[in-house]
């Protein structure tokens, strides 16, 4: 029997961290009665055998030559007969084969039927294949189907939401416009896209049609707020966000359109479509995540244009987005002062199209000149912020040294054994995950059950086995974070883990992948070698794996064997000093608790690749929570813990062994010798 299911992909919610639930689907607590419940896990990518390589597109056509099934070569994906469809459907009157209505992704061998909405993985399609003749063909297919909670939530709001132009005080109608950004945007745009409004909530309410428009399959809730001096979109998607696959406008397109234009809001798609006529997509996840199942729907276009959003971010999805889906087609707006967001420029009055003619193509020869580059190079320059990374919110000093998290990068992190390395590095990933890093955790040591144990309770922030009560509620934010967890356990092989981090890229769009740690990445099979020479290899292949991604790889490594008395430096990393030199970021987490009394850690940045800033910050570690970060002190407290030093070390000086170092204001690395820490000396 055939089971068709859909992967899940999380979309970034932005959901009250603390304080009051907003209910189970973030809406008002009169459209979601009754109590949370508990929700299906996310599944863990799979651990790879070494006997189970990954398809390759070689071996995909191979097969279907092999089968004697005709096929076509497509931009990401190959186009051939479904077996899941009649045989009178396949052939025209005269018997030649004209329906190619089986999509096969080239990367991962994942199959949908366009005709049955049948989908499966590369080994379901060959079963099916290989079984044709014993019955197999004629299983049961069955389709995804939304759980009938969800379909009575549905259609409850999409009964309950009207027209704007059907509101009956026209005072209402201008200001969800204002709200919204749609003064300009015409009855007409909005009727086309069948957008409603639901009064009571405030809401836009887009909804889901199935292909064909047989029926209503979901809908996305937009709520705006103010923040600041701006205004911030909060989404909600019914159902849950793993089920959400929508691109919003497809029910629009025709099979004889060539090009379409991708928008990360569906906001953009309706100034997009009503000031060029052009087709237009919303990406149901927006600049996070494009997932590899939505490929099938946008096969029949020759040319896509990304016109994501008007900040650096939006711009490395785009490129990122463009791998997927062939840059040989794409083409890129870049974001600019003149050239915002769709909706911000027609509400400016610009011309939409003059500023798709000046997409520039996403594909170009292996060597190009600066004056292809200028205008990145503008681009950061101008938004210094956004190039500096997604900054922490629970580690503000962190923020101070390394500027941010930045794609592409290797950072190397160590620590003496048992000063907490697993639980801070938990807490550091958390805290991006939470702002929409997608992220995957590679968990060597301890298994990912007590790993979401102790995440589970950072993000609480306190023990949920003392308020079992609200572990649910907790346990259904948590759900929606972009996290996932390779299944490994003990000493891997490093191209089975690269394989499936190449795979999480590409299925999950992961920007931030931990791991944890790197000795136990030499596998059985390097007991014979030199370990030197083998760890060496596995950082380049980590180096080269962040590079060519563009995924930030942070990369837990013991240091070797010092004194308790002795403080860590860049040289104590375990190994030769490739490691070191090959990371963009070295974080080192000192433990001085055996010197100056439980409690006494702080985290020191060695190197910064960036912009070369370094220095150390004290931590704090709650065991209640299990976290390191604490809220902001005053200066007064960061003098008790130079005076706390002084009284351990019982002598003035700030150079002997034992003495707790302050915080660098500065910012600026230090000079000293290995047991006398000075972090007030400028570096050179």
């Amino acid at each position: 029997m055939w089971v068709l299911l859909r992967s899940g992909y999380p979309l970034r919610i932005l959901l009250p961290l603390r304080g009051a639930w907003m209910g189970r689907r973030g809406l008002p607590r009169s459209f979601a009665p009754g109590p949370p419940r508990r929700r299906y896990r996310k599944e863990a990518l799979p651990a790879l055998e070494a006997p189970v390589l990954p398809v390759t597109t070689t071996e995909i056509r191979q097969y279907l030559r092999a089968r004697g099934i005709p096929f076509q070569d497509g931009h990401s994906c190959l186009r051939a007969p479904s077996p899941f469809v009649g045989a009178s459907k396949l052939k025209d009157q005269t018997g030649a084969a004209t329906s190619f209505s089986l999509f096969i992704d080239k990367t991962t061998g994942r199959f949908l039927c366009m005709t049955t909405l049948a989908e499966g993985s590369w080994e379901d399609f060959q079963a099916s294949v290989e079984g044709q003749g014993d019955g197999a063909r004629e299983g049961v297919l069955l389709s995804e189907a939304p759980e009938a909670e969800d379909s009575e939530e549905v259609r409850r709001i999409w009964d309950r939401a009207i027209p704007l132009w059907e509101l009956p005080e026209p005072e209402e109608a201008q200001l969800a416009r204002m709200m919204f950004g749609l003064t300009k945007v015409t009855d007409d745009t909005l009727k086309r896209f069948s957008v409603r409004y639901l009064r009571p909530a405030c809401r836009l309410v887009f909804p889901w049609f199935s292909p064909g428009g047989l029926g209503l399959r979901g809908l996305k809730l937009l709520g705006a707020e103010t923040q600041g001096g701006g205004v911030q979109y909060v989404e909600t998607t019914i159902p849950r966000p793993g089920a959400y696959h929508n691109l919003f406008g497809l029910p629009l397109i025709s099979r004889r359109d060539v090009e379409v234009v991708l928008t990360s809001r569906e906001l953009d798609s309706l100034a997009l479509s009503q000031s060029t006529g052009l087709p237009t997509l919303a990406l149901p996840r927006g600049t996070a995540c494009l997932p590899p199942a939505l490929l099938p729907y946008l096969e029949q276009f020759r040319r896509v244009v990304l016109w994501l959003g008007n900040d650096l971010r939006s711009w490395e999805a785009a490129k990122l987005f463009a791998r997927k889906l062939n840059p040989k087609r794409c083409s890129l707006v870049r974001p600019g002062d003149q050239q915002p967001s769709p909706l911000e420029a027609l509400n400016q009055g610009l011309n939409l199209s003059r500023i798709l003619r000046t997409a520039l193509p996403a594909w170009h020869k292996s060597i190009v000149s600066f004056r292809q580059l200028r205008e990145e190079v503008l681009g950061e320059l101008s938004n210094v912020e956004q190039a500096a990374g997604v900054r922490w919110s629970r580690f503000p000093d962190l923020n101070r040294l390394l500027k941010g998290h930045r794609k592409g990068e290797l950072t190397v992190f160590t620590g003496p054994t048992g000063s907490g390395k697993t639980t801070f590095i938990s807490e550091y990933a958390l805290d991006l995950c939470t702002q929409g890093v997608n992220t995957l955790w590679g968990s060597f040591e301890i298994s990912n059950v007590r790993l979401a144990r102790v995440m589970l309770t950072q993000f609480a922030v306190g023990r949920l086995e003392e308020q079992l009560d609200k572990y649910d509620e907790w346990a259904d934010r948590f759900e929606d974070l972009p996290l996932y967890f390779m299944t490994f356990h003990g000493q891997q092989s490093i191209r089975t883990v690269i394989d499936t981090m190449q795979h999480a890229v590409y299925v999950y769009d992961i920007c931030h992948v931990v791991i944890d740690n790197l000795q136990f990445m030499m596998g059985h099979e390097q007991l014979s070698t030199d370990r030197i020479a083998a760890q060496d290899y596995i950082v380049g292949a980590f180096r080269k794996f962040a590079t060519d991604s563009s995924c930030h790889v942070t990369l837990v490594i013991h240091p070797r064997k010092e004194d308790d008395d002795k403080e860590l430096q860049t040289a104590s990393i375990f190994g030769s000093a490739k490691a070191s030199q090959e990371a963009d970021n070295v974080l080192i987490l000192q433990d001085r608790k055996l010197v100056t009394g439980p409690g006494k850690r702080y985290l020191q940045v060695s190197k910064n690749r960036f912009d070369g800033d370094v220095g150390v910050f004290p931590l704090e570690f709650n065991k209640s929570s299990l976290t390191f970060s604490i809220p902001p002190k005053s200066k007064a407290r960061l003098k008790k813990i130079k005076d706390d030093n002084g009284l351990v070390a019982k002598k003035p000086s700030s150079g002997k062994k034992g003495a707790m170092p302050q915080i660098s204001d500065t910012c600026s690395n230090q000079a000293r010798n290995p047991n006398q820490p000075d972090f007030s000396k400028p570096s050179r």
